[in-house]
């Protein structure tokens, strides 16, 4: 694919130092390095080498998601690309879901939910703070290239949530077990509860307000560490930087309104 007027691209250097610019007829990309004209990058294929006037080379690529997400604008701290991305897959989003989401922050996470769910799919979103929403809203439609026409951003808060049903709920806030009674009268039975938290107390608070409501399956409870290795001829070591803990991760899925939870299995006291 060639670059094309009003393309989101990244311009990397050597050392990985990322930019990311939308091109426009005419425009310089200006740095220590010298000026980039946009022109030179318009009509280049993906992936292609550019120099600035300096004689500096950098790849002109267009964003991932993941890309996107780490240069946007942001009003709120984002969900990191490792913690979506788990999200996405162990919350089985499928294209045509139905997805109730709390906390938008910067969109980050928003993004990737509508990318998993489709055209066909629908993601209501709530946010109580209205420059956190129009944020989000300007970063994820910057991203997709136009207005997203199966997202919904509601202003305020998602305990006053009803009269929908959804397959997930995704949540990503202070005080995520305040949330449950709303939530589970709209979660369909097999739903999936996602919630997203960044301390221990709130984790410990979370998972026994998930257990003592009756409606759910006992939670899963994990964070993801992300490490990096420096693989150069024999030279193959970790990095000495790696992505440690951002956040703890909880599932659960909804169970029938008849249905109890399974007793929780005790470990043997030596």
């Amino acid at each position: 694919m060639n670059f094309a007027t009003g393309d989101l691209v990244v311009l990397m250097d050597a050392k990985g130092r990322r930019k990311l610019i939308t091109l426009e007829q005419g425009k310089k990309f200006f740095s220590h390095t010298g000026a980039i004209d946009h022109n030179q990058i318009i009509g280049q294929s993906d992936c292609s080498i550019v120099e600035s006037e300096k004689g500096t080379k950098y790849l002109a690529f267009k964003p991932l998601l993941r890309d996107y997400v780490l240069s946007m604008p942001r009003g709120a701290t984002i969900v990191y690309p490792k913690d979506s991305a788990i999200i996405v897959g162990y919350s089985d989003l499928f294209p045509g879901a139905k997805v109730l989401e709390a906390g938008v922050g910067s969109g980050a996470l928003s993004a990737a939910i509508l990318r998993a769910i489709g055209t066909e799919g629908r993601l209501i979103s709530f946010e109580r703070r209205e420059e956190f929403a129009e944020i989000a809203r300007k970063n994820v439609e910057r991203f997709f290239g136009s207005e997203i026409r199966n997202w919904i951003i509601q202003v305020g808060d998602v305990a006053d949530v009803s009269d929908i049903e959804v397959t997930h709920v995704i949540l990503d806030m202070l005080e995520p077990w305040r949330t449950l009674p709303a939530i589970s009268k709209v979660l369909l039975s097999g739903g999936v509860l996602v919630t997203y938290v960044a301390t221990t107390t709130q984790m410990s608070v979370l998972v026994e307000a998930i257990r003592e409501s009756g409606d759910y399956t006992e939670p899963e409870i994990f964070e993801t560490l992300l490490r990096p290795w420096h693989v150069e001829g024999l030279a193959v070591r970790p990095e000495h930087r790696m992505m440690g803990h951002t956040g703890f991760l909880i599932f659960a899925r909804k169970l029938a309104s008849d249905a109890s939870p399974l007793p929780k299995r005790r470990k043997a006291a030596h």
